[in-house]
């Protein structure tokens, strides 16, 4: 498993080709939900190959379902208060840890600034619902973190339901045919275009860098 701690991530070269940010608030055949909205609407937004693959993913579901987008672009002070955030709350809940330890386990469940997928618009957190707009069970809630869920939340899994996995396998799928790579400890996370990407797909540099 690698993680957005490992220095591969941040040594891979860093361009952008201009691709514009849409909101997809502007997109009828994705729905937003608004529980990570804020006042400037940044969480509606994604790059356009971005929102291409989440189209594209969408129409490979099976009949009756659809993508659910929470969250999109994250601007980079909220990418680091959320980082810091956790990172203290470990800090309380393993004051014993090695300040290397702390920044790996922090790393699971949000990216350091430098190299924070969501901060390109390149990444979208998801799920999966019915067309009525039933969320289905996907094993934990997103932003479930490692320490909460007892790594439940890792794509992987193997403590899930049944239930929970096949919907995990079914977004897996989409997702992936469209393009776009998981962040393993988090199964709602994929992103298309930054560090992360770049480095699991073996892409020479990133096609979008940090906004």
């Amino acid at each position: 498993m690698i993680l957005l701690s490992d220095p591969r991530v941040a040594a891979v070269p860093a361009t952008d080709d201009g691709d514009p940010l849409v909101d997809l608030r502007d997109v009828p055949d994705l729905r937003l939900d608004a529980r990570a909205a804020d006042p400037a609407g940044a969480y509606a937004r994604v790059r356009l190959g971005v929102a291409e693959r989440l189209l594209a993913a969408q129409r490979a579901l099976p009949d009756g379902l659809c993508l659910l987008v929470i969250e999109g672009y994250r601007p980079y002070q909220a990418q680091l208060e959320i980082f810091t955030g956790y990172r203290e709350e470990l800090r309380g809940l393993h004051p014993d840890w090695s300040a290397e330890r702390l920044h790996r386990e922090t790393t699971k469940f949000v990216s350091p600034v430098e190299v924070a997928p969501h901060s390109t618009g390149g990444a979208v957190d998801l799920t999966l619902c019915t067309d009525d707009g039933l969320e289905l069970d996907m094993g934990t809630a997103v932003d479930a973190t490692p320490e909460a869920s007892r790594n439940a939340c890792f794509t992987a899994a193997p403590s899930i339901g049944d239930t929970a996995r096949r919907h995990r396998r079914i977004l897996v799928s989409a997702l992936s045919g469209a393009g776009l790579v998981n962040y393993p400890t988090e199964w709602w996370h994929w992103s298309y275009g930054d560090r992360y990407w770049a480095l699991m797909t073996g892409a020479p540099h990133t096609r979008y860098g940090p906004l």
